[in-house]
């Protein structure tokens, strides 16, 4: 009934703000990803678009609601809807945010960060398996930008190796993460890419961020991509190998045609890296 092409190439978060003109224009993305939390109860023309492009295009989730890291339980009750939207749309690739958003049952609307603890890995080890269980799926989870460094125990990269290595779950890599927790806290982000396992890799994210002030980038997803990203993202395809690229672009969503351009940007630097290991 749906597209089942595995994804390749270059993606491209689907919004509500241009799904009318997604067949408008001769360039399409490869593919596009989007929250679940934001198609679930989704009805109507929207759905019926929804429906139509998932016809026609690779499809991939990334969640907002998972709260992996947080103290709270699953909620179950969200992981019974989530698997059911996945079932029908035959979705595969399903990815979360290493990170927490609920907190004794309140949703804090951000992506709070985690101490890096064997503590807190294993609780998040738990977690995944459970919903990995629950779900029939691999997960993957996103290496999130980092304002507050909370307790460590180790490196972000170890923390990383140990949930992915031990949870049997796959990663998420966000270069603008990398390079924006690399400007915020000073470190090598090619360093960072060194110590990445291109086995963990199940894709990667590329945006903009806002630079507010020389040594603190937050990450907005609201600007185009800035060329130090690009060239990060260019040595972790040439590192890590070719795997799918989405632009993520959240706020101020440009008209879709200009947006469209940035994306062929991506496509490009895709393709360009795809040809040279041929």
């Amino acid at each position: 009934m749906w597209s089942d092409e595995i994804i390749k190439g270059a993606g491209l978060g689907l919004r509500t703000s241009f799904i009318e003109e997604v067949y408008d224009y001769q360039l399409k993305p490869n593919w596009f990803e989007v929250a679940p939390e934001n198609w679930i109860k989704k009805g109507g023309y929207l759905k019926k678009l929804f429906e139509k492009i998932r016809q026609d295009f690779p499809i991939v989730c990334h969640g907002l609601s998972l709260s992996i890291g947080s103290p709270d339980p699953l909620n179950f009750s969200f992981l019974k809807e989530l698997k059911d939207f996945l079932d029908y749309y035959e979705i595969k690739v399903y990815s979360e945010h290493l990170s927490f958003s609920y907190f004794n049952g309140s949703n804090t609307y951000d992506l709070l960060p985690l101490p890096f603890t064997v503590e807190m890995a294993d609780h998040i080890i738990e977690k995944v398996k459970i919903v990995q269980d629950f779900l029939g799926r691999q997960i993957a989870l996103e290496n999130a930008s980092i304002y507050l460094i909370l307790e460590k125990e180790m490196e972000e990269h170890e923390f990383i190796k140990y949930i992915v290595e031990n949870a049997g779950c796959k990663l998420l890599l966000d270069v603008n993460n990398v390079y924006v927790n690399s400007v915020n806290h000073g470190f090598d982000p090619y360093q960072f890419i060194d110590k990445i396992n291109p086995d963990w890799i199940e894709y990667y994210h590329i945006a903009g961020h806002d630079r507010v002030e020389e040594n603190l980038i937050i990450d907005t997803h609201g600007q185009e991509v800035i060329d130090d990203v690009y060239n990060l993202m260019e040595y972790t395809l040439k590192k890590l190998g070719s795997k799918p690229v989405l632009l993520e672009r959240d706020n101020n969503i440009p008209p879709y045609n200009e947006l469209l351009q940035e994306y062929k940007k991506v496509k490009n630097l895709v393709e360009k890296h795809e040809k040279q290991i041929i």
